[in-house]
């Protein structure tokens, strides 16, 4: 995919910037609300991560930024500069903001050089090439410039896209899901060079996705949104590690849930007792652990179990379990080769640090 030339032009830098939304709300119809008081900030040069499941209100935060939406209240500022709000709206064309769209959106009946140049449409023909070439140098596709979309792979389309975006070297750049379209084979390679070169260009990203995987590999922060709320924002080890929430920490990793009542201080559930000491005794939690939380042998381990079921997934298994006093069955993520094909009683070891607990609000009850 020539991700070495991808990364080897040095021509063509943006000046990052801060783009800011400030208590933003947005409703497409009375009522019902898009987006609700969202307040959080692209530092300048910062790839921020919109995360969150569809109809969280990400797609929207991103068309507010680029113009083709309005939102009902709050301000949209770029570098302290009130740029959309109540008395003001800056044109989409007057933004220095770029986008690339989901499904590429390149035209099929001008070559690559030419959807590259598109945009530059202030600037002569020959410096318009010139600026173009250089985009399509930056993401290794210059020896395709005079080719049209056709001929290109979905991942060659997504970096002519990506390069059309960056040719005219915006101060913030929006990404709409902009690998959804890719064959699981391509995302890794095909993300990575795109990382490579939003940092080379230094432009401020913000990318809108629902993989916590894709979020984490991206982000240098994530901002995670639910029914357009702001849930939490940080880093990934900070969202993965002290998720503020069981939708936080769900959206990072596959639970199992059990409800409990705090006593003395402790959470007990059939997997063990876990430490509650911040919360008041009586107080209703759910206790939520890791299916990569477990140890098991066929011997050794603090609770008994039963194999219901077992998939081999490669480097893990997907095992069912039957624990006494679950409800439900029990599902754990271990080595392949943990037990042999024949274990069917086991014992499980529980690791602390990926159990969470959390106070169960009405939303949860």
């Amino acid at each position: 995919m020539a991700a070495a030339s991808a990364v080897n032009v040095t021509a063509g830098v943006s000046f990052a910037a801060r783009l800011a939304f400030e208590k933003i709300s947005h409703q497409f119809v009375a009522g019902n609300d898009t987006l609700k008081d969202v307040s959080v900030a692209a530092e300048p040069g910062e790839v921020l991560c919109l995360l969150g499941p569809s109809g969280s209100g990400k797609s929207t935060m991103l068309r507010i930024a680029a113009g083709f939406e309005t939102q009902t209240s709050g301000s949209l500022l770029l570098n302290d500069r009130e740029i959309a709000g109540p008395t003001v709206f800056m044109p989409p064309e007057r933004r220095s903001i770029g986008l690339v769209f989901q499904d590429f959106a390149l035209f099929p009946h001008l070559t690559i050089l030419e959807n590259v140049r598109f945009g530059l449409t202030a600037l002569s023909r020959d410096q318009g090439r010139k600026e173009a070439m250089i985009a399509l140098d930056r993401v290794g596709l210059s020896h395709y410039a005079d080719a049209y979309p056709q001929v290109l792979s979905g991942g060659e389309q997504q970096r002519v896209a990506l390069a059309r975006a960056i040719a005219p070297r915006p101060a913030v750049l929006l990404m709409d899901e902009p690998f959804s379209g890719l064959d699981s084979r391509l995302k890794d390679s095909v993300r990575a060079d795109t990382l490579a070169i939003l940092r080379q260009s230094r432009a401020t990203a913000i990318v809108v996705t629902h993989d916590a995987e894709e979020a984490m590999r991206m982000g240098d922060r994530i901002a995670l949104l639910k029914d357009g709320r702001l849930m939490q924002v940080g880093t990934g080890q900070e969202l993965y590690n002290t998720p503020k929430s069981l939708f936080a920490a769900g959206f990072f990793s596959e639970l199992n849930v059990f409800e409990a009542r705090v006593a003395g201080g402790i959470a007990d559930t059939p997997l063990g007792r876990f430490p509650a000491s911040e919360l008041e005794d009586g107080a209703r939690v759910d206790v939520a652990v890791r299916l990569s939380a477990f140890d098991v042998s066929a011997t050794d381990g603090e609770i008994q179990a039963r194999v219901l079921s077992r998939r081999f997934l490669g480097v893990v298994e997907l095992l069912e379990l039957a624990v006494p006093g679950a409800e439900r069955p029990v599902r754990a993520r271990v080595r392949c080769g943990a037990l042999s094909g024949l274990d069917r009683e086991i014992c499980l070891a529980v690791r602390q640090t990926d159990v969470l607990v959390f106070e169960r609000s009405d939303e949860s009850a």
